[in-house]
């Protein structure tokens, strides 16, 4: 492995080390100490040490009281599954998303649920010649996006409490922007199994979203068309409605979700 080089004040070179750091208790697979990191890296000891504590408080790295070793930690373990889970995801959704798109000449997008919001993993522009869509990367907020309201119907009681006791912004004219009127929508989408959001982030846009639900049942994500809504209609079409359920239901079936 490469040297790192460069003073410990220097911002690009104390990441560069600290990624090493990680690379290497993930590549040895057992715990090290600050000796035997600092040499592999060809560096000094006390850099090494002062990057240890530093992930080490962040949750990154966990150290052994009786050995002084370090391992990896269980956040890094839990940034590692998220970015696979969304990978799977995003993988398992493409055909699916495509076949979407090419039905319905909609935008179609595909989302992981997170804990501040929704957050677009992939999209397929449709076929209009005005390009209307969602990049990904996106956060989309709970109560305003038809996937964040499908995240807050069939995700967890905590987050519906969580969101619900928060302040919700009032993006548009038409946003939900109370409790009471956010949880009468959230039973009629539990009741119908889909959801709309028509001009409550974006004034004359639509989006409709159905669940994706994991092989345990959990959900992980939601499938959505966008459009305009001349095109996607605040009560969208049955044609509509049943290609993204459909496309749903694939998605949920390539994650080894099984339908009741």
């Amino acid at each position: 492995m490469p040297k790192v080089t460069g003073e410990s004040g220097d911002g690009v070179q104390a990441v560069a080390l600290a990624l090493k750091i990680l690379e290497k208790l993930a590549e040895e697979g057992k715990p090290m100490g600050v000796t035997a990191l600092a040499e592999a890296l060809g560096t000094t000891k006390s850099r090494i040490f002062r990057h240890l504590h530093t992930l080490k408080q962040h949750g990154y790295i966990l150290q052994s009281e009786t050995t002084e070793r370090y391992r990896i930690g269980l956040r890094l373990i839990a940034l590692a599954r998220a970015a696979n889970d969304n990978q799977d995801l995003a993988i398992a959704s493409y055909r699916a998303l495509r076949a979407l798109r090419d039905k319905l000449g909609h935008s179609a997008v595909v989302s992981q649920v997170e804990i501040d919001g929704v957050r677009i993993l992939s999209t397929i522009i449709g076929k209009s010649p005005i390009e209307i869509g969602v990049r990904p990367g996106s956060l989309l907020p709970f109560h305003s996006s038809a996937q964040g309201k499908i995240g807050l119907t069939f995700g967890s009681e905590t987050l519906r409490a969580q969101v619900l006791n928060s302040r919700l912004e009032k993006m548009t004219e038409y946003t939900i922007s109370t409790p009471a009127a956010l949880r009468t929508e959230i039973e009629q989408i539990r009741h119908q199994g889909w959801a709309t959001a028509p001009s409550e982030a974006m004034i004359g846009i639509n989006t409709l979203a159905a669940p994706i639900f994991e092989g345990s049942g959990a959900l992980v994500g939601a499938v959505a068309v966008v459009d305009s809504v001349q095109f996607l209609p605040p009560v969208p079409a049955q044609e509509q409605i049943a290609a993204v359920i459909e496309a749903a239901r694939t998605i949920s079936s390539e994650l080894g979700y099984v339908l009741e």
